[in-house]
């Protein structure tokens, strides 16, 4: 088994910039992020354009839909932004795809101090490998079907609806 793992951005991929004190992106940190973790199964990255999940519109939710349509492995977890991962995980859902899809992300990017980036990443990786085909929200331990998950920002957390 090959697991798929697709970056497009969000707060788990952000760098920080200490010239001017601003959250942004350059190159994903999954490369370093796979090599830490050292996992032993077999990962294909694919990175998307990395974005903010606020300025994610639909048709980058289309382009993450045909990077899952196109994979040959039927365990993906994608790296998203957290304020419209639910949006993303709709649209992956309505097409009823034969893979278990798990969408995680960060509340702290990868690079700062305590952050949740590799547990969730860690987490979501063994998850997609033991759950059943469909498409999933897995973060802080916990996992959510695609259709009943919210994110609480006033606690930071994701719940069920």
């Amino acid at each position: 088994m090959t697991l798929r793992i697709i970056a497009t951005g969000g707060t788990f991929d952000k760098h920080y910039n200490e010239l001017n004190g601003v959250l942004g992106f350059a190159e994903s940190h999954l490369p370093a992020v796979i090599a830490r973790s050292r996992m032993t199964i077999p990962v294909e990255l694919e990175v998307l354009p990395l974005l903010d999940s606020l300025d994610m519109q639909d048709p980058d939710r289309q382009r993450v839909l045909a990077s899952c349509q196109a994979a040959a492995e039927k365990a993906i977890v994608i790296i998203h932004g957290t304020d419209t991962m639910r949006e993303t995980a709709a649209v992956l859902g309505a097409a009823g795809l034969d893979q278990t899809i798990i969408l995680t992300g960060a509340m702290i990017p990868y690079e700062i101090a305590n952050s949740d980036a590799l547990f969730n990443l860690g987490f979501a990786c063994g998850v997609a490998q033991t759950l059943p085909a469909g498409v999933y929200v897995a973060m802080n331990g916990q996992v959510f079907p695609w259709d009943n998950v919210t994110k609480n920002r006033a606690a930071g957390v994701f719940q069920q609806l």
